[in-house]
């Protein structure tokens, strides 16, 4: 009986065998934990499989290419964007530049006439109140004639018999037409310094002024009237019925 020949090999195109070795697991294996650490560097190493030597990580990421270019396709890779940081808008230009006399936030000019401070400072304003009250009798009839008109009125709202309050009520309401001529007075000596010549506002502000002492006097008259006609009315009426 003739002995059969030996099979011959398979070739590379001829069928594979169901298990392949494990040598050619591992490699494949290891190919594809190549591929994987090049798509994502920050992967893990791969490890080697048992029996199989562990080779030298590759120098960097094109190299990695290089290696498998053969057998896997590689990604390009993205980069990634810095994430943009919140940052504050800018100040405004007219922040920084200088204020000028004319800007409301400058600070005052130095006035020499405020630096006193105490004692001192109490006692010039006394000075400059008389320099004042001597100013508005020499300059200002009204003046005259309403402070003659106080020296009558002030003795008698201290000499007639009548309440605390009333008193008060009697002297406040002639000083009250004193203060508001002083305050009509300043206006005046403002609005002419500015200028002499004829100007509605200036006019205004003068028709004003005289209207504030009017109601002062009015008030005045008012109060005398209401705190003595009661009080001293019958006796008045009286006497005048005996003549």
């Amino acid at each position: 009986m003739t002995p059969r020949p030996p099979s011959p090999p398979h070739s590379a195109q001829g069928a594979r065998s169901p298990n392949p070795p494990a040598s050619q697991r591992a490699g494949g294996s290891t190919r594809a934990a190549r591929a994987t650490e090049a798509l994502d560097p920050r992967a893990p190493a791969a490890v080697a499989a048992p029996g199989v030597a562990p080779q030298a990580a590759p120098a960097s990421a094109g190299e990695h290419g290089n290696a498998t270019a053969s057998n896997v396709p590689t990604a390009p890779v993205v980069p990634v964007a810095p994430r943009a940081t919140a940052q504050e808008p800018p100040e405004p230009p007219h922040l920084h530049e200088p204020l000028g006399p004319d800007d409301p936030l400058a600070p005052l000019p130095f006035n020499p006439y405020k630096g006193n401070r105490g004692i001192t400072r109490a006692w010039k304003a006394l000075k400059y109140s008389i320099k004042g009250f001597r100013a508005a009798i020499r300059e200002e009839s009204a003046f005259r004639q309403e402070l003659t008109l106080s020296a009558i009125l002030v003795p008698i709202g201290v000499i007639i018999p009548v309440e605390p309050v009333e008193r008060v009520l009697l002297l406040g309401s002639v000083i009250l037409v004193l203060i508001v001529e002083l305050l009509n007075s300043s206006i005046e000596n403002a609005v002419d310094r500015i200028g002499l010549e004829r100007n509605e506002l200036s006019g205004r502000a003068k028709d004003l002024g005289s209207a504030a002492v009017t109601l002062a006097l009015l008030l005045c008259v008012l109060t005398w009237g209401l705190i003595l006609v009661p009080r001293f009315g019958p006796l008045l009426l009286h006497g005048i019925g005996v003549l």
